[in-house]
C-alpha cells in the first residue's frame, strides 16, 4: 500500500504518520531547526527503536537517559536529539495525563471546532500557536479531519491551493513549493529587520 501522505518522503515512514497519530504529532514536534522530511522520519526511527511500536504510555514512562540514548543513536531523530528526546517524552506524558494516552482525542474528543482543537493543540508541550495552526492545517487537508471552522483556525496555512508548511506537501515537487516560500519569506524578514 502506498501511504498518500508524502510529508517524509520516505513510504515506510509516511505510512507510520498515516496510521499512528502519535507519530504525525511527534513528527510536526521535531520540525524545528531542520528539514521538515527529516523530522517527520523520526518517529520512524523511534519506531524501529521501541520494537515497531510506538505507544505513548510507554515513552511518558520511558527511563529519560535511555529514551535520549534511543534518540541520538545514530541516524538521530533531530540535530538535537536529547533535548528533543525531552520534550517527545514531556508531549506523550501530557496526552496520559490529559487525553488517557489517546492521542486522537485532541482532535475528536467531545467534537471539538476547529477552534477547540486549536486550543487543544497550543496546549501541549513543544506547540506554539504557530505550529498548532500549521497541524490543524495538516490534519484538515490530508488526515481527514475536518471540525467545523478548521480553516478560520487555521489562519492563512489553512487556505486553499497554498504553499506554505507541512500542511501542502503532497509530493517532492511541493515540498520544493514550500521550501522555496520559506526561503523567500526569510529573506523578506531579513530585509525588514
Amino acid at each position: 500500500m502506498t501511504p498518500k501522505l508524502c510529508i517524509a518522503q520516505n513510504s515506510e515512514a509516511d505510512a507510520l504518520l498515516e496510521r499512528e497519530p502519535l507519530a504525525l504529532l511527534i513528527g510536526m514536534l521535531l520540525d524545528q531547526q531542520i528539514a521538515m522530511e527529516v523530522a517527520f522520519n523520526g518517529p520512524k526511527k523511534l519506531y524501529d527503536r521501541l520494537g515497531n511500536k510506538l505507544d505513548v504510555h510507554e515513552i511518558a514512562t520511558y527511563d529519560p537517559d535511555a529514551f535520549a540514548a534511543l534518540a541520538t543513536t545514530p541516524p538521530a531523530i533531530h540535530r538535537y536529539g536529547g533535548s528533543m528526546a525531552k520534550r517527545v517524552q514531556a508531549l506523550c506524558q501530557y496526552i496520559v495525563d490529559h487525553y488517557d494516552g489517546d492521542t486522537a482525542a485532541i482532535w475528536t474528543k467531545d467534537k471539538p471546532t476547529g477552534a477547540e482543537v486549536l486550543k487543544r493543540l497550543k496546549a501541549l508541550p513543544g506547540f506554539g500557536e504557530q505550529k498548532a495552526k500549521i497541524f490543524l492545517a495538516l490534519l484538515g487537508k490530508q488526515y481527514g479531519v475536518t471540525p467545523y471552522g478548521w480553516r478560520k483556525a487555521a489562519g492563512d496555512y489553512g487556505g486553499t491551493n497554498t504553499r506554505m508548511s507541512v500542511a501542502d506537501v503532497t509530493s517532492p515537487e511541493t515540498l520544493q513549493e514550500v521550501r522555496a516560500y520559506k526561503k523567500a519569506r526569510k529573506a523578506v524578514a531579513k530585509v525588514d529587520t
